[in-house]
């Protein structure tokens, strides 16, 4: 993917686009966390209820810590969830209080992952910070792992959709609890 593309698609997202791209497993969908607006629509398009939550992927741990509350992990935690990534390993860390509903849903958590997809890396390093990642389909459906299947299905509610391939992994990331290491979901 050239850069040239992945800052078009950037500039979108800074406008508010809901967009589709491939993530470590399935494609996701993904728009600007800051922008509610955005996220509204998006969990409109999966019809999933704002009180779940979502899942906020980076390019790098620093692009996280201004949605985190680390001063509530205990002792060595961080070193921990740090040492997994990047990698398919999402963690659910202690968010700050101005974290939006929209993100958080009904927690005072927020789930994040730095992800190790290539091109979900660039796309996150030319946005500037993370961008919202949940799989991409509707709400108790299967999630599309192609480009051609996410057209197919959701396309015409998308703003644009990102070519590329999925990581290639069977499942989902793995989600663990920041503050016990509890895993919430297998991989």
């Amino acid at each position: 993917m050239n850069q040239q593309t992945l800052l078009s698609v950037a500039e979108r997202l800074h406008r508010g686009a809901v967009i589709g791209y491939a993530t470590e497993a399935v494609f996701g969908l993904g728009c600007d966390p800051d922008n509610g607006e955005a996220v509204k629509r998006l969990l409109a398009i999966k019809q999933r209820p704002i009180d779940k939550g979502l899942v906020l992927i980076a390019a790098d741990f620093s692009q996280l810590q201004p949605y985190l509350d680390l001063s509530r992990l205990p002792a060595g935690r961080l070193e921990v969830i740090l040492a997994s990534w990047p990698g398919p390993n999402t963690w659910i860390i202690p968010a700050r209080p101005e974290v939006p509903e929209w993100l958080r849903g009904r927690f005072d958590s927020l789930a994040v992952r730095v992800t190790d997809h290539p091109q979900a890396h660039d796309l996150c390093l030319a946005f500037g910070k993370p961008l919202v990642s949940t799989s991409a389909n509707k709400s108790g459906e299967e999630p599309a792992r192609t480009q051609e299947s996410l057209a197919s299905r959701l396309g015409g509610e998308l703003d644009y959709i990102l070519p590329g391939l999925t990581g290639g992994r069977a499942n989902p990331s793995l989600i663990r609890d920041g503050i016990t290491g509890a895993v919430v979901r297998p991989a």
